[in-house]
């Protein structure tokens, strides 16, 4: 992966994602799981503290060793399965989890299309995808700002993409969208514009 990858960028990420701005999303969301959970990109296991008694397990899993190491000292209430996997090969059964978790994960997986394929597989057809993600913007010129940055983003961040369309991406794998909200959190908006809700497999 070489040092920058290896060493600093999970805990770059660690920190960005540690964000106080975030928290009201990551409670909202996390708030709504339950059951058995697949938390796609768990990274250092920030949604942890907002998980509630309806959860029977959660299952995380993250492509980066060092980001799951940080969640293994996470303090959570239930059973907790951490697997270093990537979300286009997901190593369980298929409609096996009640709730998949996302909190700004799809902007950097790479193969993303084959990840929410995936998800919709191993998804309980009376199960829920609830997802909190940054991504394109509604105004022409916010979302150039985010084509022009997303190349030098991508090297810094992880993979992360500024302009990718989280509901396109979910409805284009077989889910439908329930409920979801959408605008500018506070901060730069090439990185703040914010879809959340949930969708059900149809």
């Amino acid at each position: 992966m070489g040092f920058y990858n290896s060493y600093v960028m999970p805990h770059l990420i660690a920190l960005a994602m540690g964000n106080r701005e975030l928290l009201p999303y990551r409670e909202r969301a996390v708030s709504k799981a339950e059951g058995r959970v697949l938390e796609i990109g768990i990274g250092s296991g920030q949604n942890s503290r907002f998980y509630t008694d309806r959860v029977t397990e959660v299952i995380g899993i993250d492509s980066h060793p060092k980001l799951l190491a940080m969640a293994a000292r996470q303090e959570f209430r239930f059973p907790v399965r951490l697997i270093l996997a990537t979300a286009d090969a997901l190593p369980l059964e298929g409609g096996s989890i009640d709730t998949i978790l996302m909190t700004w994960t799809l902007c950097s997986i790479p193969k993303v299309q084959a990840a929410v394929g995936e998800m919709h597989r191993v998804l309980k057809p009376s199960g829920h995808l609830l997802f909190v993600e940054h991504g394109l913007a509604p105004d022409d010129r916010v979302r150039s700002w985010q084509r022009r940055l997303t190349p030098a983003w991508k090297r810094l961040a992880g993979g992360c993409h500024l302009d990718r369309e989280a509901p396109s991406l979910i409805e284009s794998a077989g889910f439908a969208i329930v409920s979801m909200e959408k605008g500018y959190m506070r901060g730069p908006k090439p990185l703040a514009f914010i879809y959340a809700g949930y969708a059900r497999p149809i």
